[in-house]
């Protein structure tokens, strides 16, 4: 799965379960996505938010989105 695969999944559950346009998604941090999962699905659901190096070799990765 790539990553905007994973991007298109995580937007269609916040979509579905809170109600937010793709618009709020993209607006969204990775810690306030974090912290609403977290609170939903217990902090043990969601590990630490990604940090610059390895966004940066997903990007690397995955050029496609």
């Amino acid at each position: 799965m790539t990553f905007t695969d994973m991007a298109v999944r995580l937007s269609g559950v916040t979509a579905w379960a809170l109600g937010w346009t793709p618009e709020v998604f993209w607006r969204a941090t990775p810690e306030e996505l974090a912290a609403i999962f977290g609170a939903v699905g217990g902090e043990a659901a969601v590990g630490a938010p990604p940090d610059a190096g390895t966004l940066a070799r997903l990007r690397e990765m995955y050029p496609d989105g």
